[in-house]
């Protein structure tokens, strides 16, 4: 499982240091791509190949779905994270989550999600209310 947040930097080479809690779970392989709301989503190989294949087994013929195939697999890149727990952050997926230097990653149960921090702190602002609302109707008498 994967939580907590954590602001590490880009280098100059667009390399990111994944959180030491994250290297083991990560080590055998990751997959790199766009996610919701212009963040990126990291998933382990083994995930993301068990998201693929749900995806392949889809109807093909709904418009919607071809549409987020697209969008999901057309910049995801596979890699394994180096010795010091990098990885690579393409020049694409930079812009599309309008990455410079800092990042936010957060861990989000079963994925790693790296934000623009600006953009992080005014999606939480944002829907701080709604999370406090949110409880009961996601988890009745909870």
């Amino acid at each position: 499982m994967f939580s907590g947040t954590y602001t590490p930097k880009l280098d100059e080479k667009g390399r990111l240091f994944l959180p030491a809690k994250f290297r083991d779970e990560m080590k055998e392989g990751l997959v790199i791509t766009r996610g919701q709301d212009h963040a990126l989503d990291i998933r382990t190989q083994a995930d993301f190949d068990v998201f693929a294949e749900k995806f392949q087994n889809a109807s093909q013929t709904d418009a919607r779905l071809r549409a987020y195939g697209r969008m999901l697999f057309a910049l995801a890149t596979e890699q394994v994270p180096d010795k010091q727990g990098r990885v690579t952050i393409t020049p694409e997926l930079r812009a599309y989550a309008g990455l410079e230097r800092d990042a936010v990653v957060i861990g989000i149960y079963d994925r790693i999600e790296i934000w623009e921090p600006r953009a992080w702190t005014t999606y939480t602002n944002n829907q701080e209310q709604a999370f406090a609302n949110l409880q009961e109707e996601v988890f009745p008498g909870f």
